[in-house]
C-alpha cells in the first residue's frame, strides 16, 4: 500500500513512533475539517487556528499512547478538538469579552449583496454563540460538519438518544432567537426574487 492511501491508524502508529512525515500527512489530511468545526464553535479565526493547533500537537505527543479502542481515528481527533474549543469557550467566560472582530466579506460580491450576507452571517453566528456549549457542539458536528448522529455521539461521548435532545433543544433554542429576525433576513431575499420574476 502507497504512503498516501495508509489509513489513519497506520499513520499514527508510525507518528507514534517518531515518523515526522506520517504525522503531516495526518495534519494535511484533517486540517480543514477540524478548522472548520473548531470555527463554528468557537466562531474566531485566531481562537479557531489556535484549536486546531493544539489539536495537533497533543496528537503528535499522544501517538504513541493512542489505540483504537472501538472508536475510529478520526472521532477521537474530533473530541480532542471540540474538548479544547470547549475548554476556550469556559476561559472566555471567565474573563473578560472581548470586541467582536469584523467578518470578512467577499470582495467579489457587490456592496449590497456582501452586507446582507454578513448581516446574516453575523445572526446565525450570534446565535450559535449563546447556545449552552454542549448544544453548539452537537450542532456544529452534525448540521457543519455533516457528520451522522451515531458518529457525533460517539465523537462528545454520549448516547444517540442523548445527542438527539441537545440539538432538539439547540434547534428551538436558536428558531426562537432567529424567528424575530427573519423578515429582515429573509425579506431582502424575497425582494430579490420577486424583481427577478419581474
Amino acid at each position: 500500500m502507497a504512503k498516501a492511501e495508509e489509513t489513519d491508524e497506520a499513520l499514527v502508529a508510525r507518528a507514534g513512533r517518531g515518523d515526522r512525515a506520517a504525522a503531516a500527512m495526518l495534519v494535511e489530511r484533517h486540517t480543514n475539517r477540524i478548522y472548520a468545526a473548531s470555527f463554528k464553535m468557537l466562531g474566531a479565526k485566531d481562537r479557531a487556528e489556535d484549536a486546531t493547533q493544539e489539536t495537533f500537537l497533543r496528537l503528535w505527543r499522544n501517538a504513541a499512547k493512542w489505540k483504537p479502542q472501538g472508536a475510529k481515528f478520526e472521532t477521537w481527533l474530533y473530541r480532542v478538538a471540540m474538548n479544547i474549543c470547549l475548554d476556550q469557550i469556559r476561559k472566555r467566560k471567565r474573563e473578560a469579552p472581548e470586541e467582536a472582530a469584523p467578518e470578512q466579506i467577499d470582495q467579489g460580491a457587490r456592496p449590497d449583496d456582501a452586507y446582507f450576507i454578513g448581516e446574516r452571517r453575523f445572526a446565525i453566528d450570534e446565535a450559535l454563540d449563546a447556545l449552552p456549549p454542549r448544544q453548539r457542539e452537537a450542532i456544529t458536528l452534525c448540521h457543519f460538519q455533516e457528520l451522522s448522529n451515531i458518529e457525533a455521539a460517539e465523537i462528545m461521548e454520549v448516547s444517540v438518544e442523548a445527542l438527539e435532545s441537545l440539538l432538539a433543544r439547540g434547534r428551538r433554542a436558536l428558531r426562537a432567537r432567529l424567528e424575530p429576525l427573519r423578515e429582515s433576513l429573509m425579506g431582502r431575499m424575497s425582494d430579490e426574487a420577486t424583481a427577478n420574476i419581474n
